[in-house]
């Protein structure tokens, strides 16, 4: 199966959903430019992938990019059991794994409607080590772990 971007997203306001856009620019040891959560910190990026989505679709909840506020929607790579340190080449941008999951705030709309939400397990996060453009379609490489 090929690893690709189904979508990019952002949010102008932490504590909102994230929104797909065509295209992001990702900014060394920043994050996504233009996105409320970029700075110097460990969560740069969030990235969740499309077949986790599937679990909370499955229990009848229609979802659309961006509503788990990720900012990278994934097909085909198995992103919650990429090591901490496994670095990622994205489009033009290569990530590095800082984080698996978080723990999911209490007013998080998914886990009202459902009772619970893939994010805390399934998600994972980044930090940028070399920046550049990631679009929809673009392939994903996951390149090696820090031992």
């Amino acid at each position: 199966m090929n690893e690709t971007v189904l979508a990019v997203c952002i949010s102008e306001q932490k504590g909102t959903r994230k929104h797909p856009v065509p295209s992001v620019v990702l900014k060394e040891d920043h994050g996504i430019i233009g996105d409320a959560h970029a700075g110097a910190w460990h969560r740069q990026i969030s990235l969740l992938a499309d077949e986790s989505v599937d679990k909370m679709r499955a229990k009848g909840v229609v979802l659309q990019a961006g509503d788990f506020a990720e900012n990278i929607l994934t097909k085909g790579i198995d992103l919650k059991n990429l090591p901490v340190g496994t670095k990622m080449i994205i489009g033009e941008a290569e990530l590095e794994v800082t984080q698996i999951g978080k723990e999911c705030h209490s007013d998080c709309e998914i886990r009202k409607l459902t009772g619970q939400c893939v994010m805390p397990t399934e998600g994972i996060f980044a930090i940028v080590i070399k920046g550049g453009e990631i679009r929809p379609g673009d392939s994903i490489q996951a390149l090696s772990q820090l031992i």
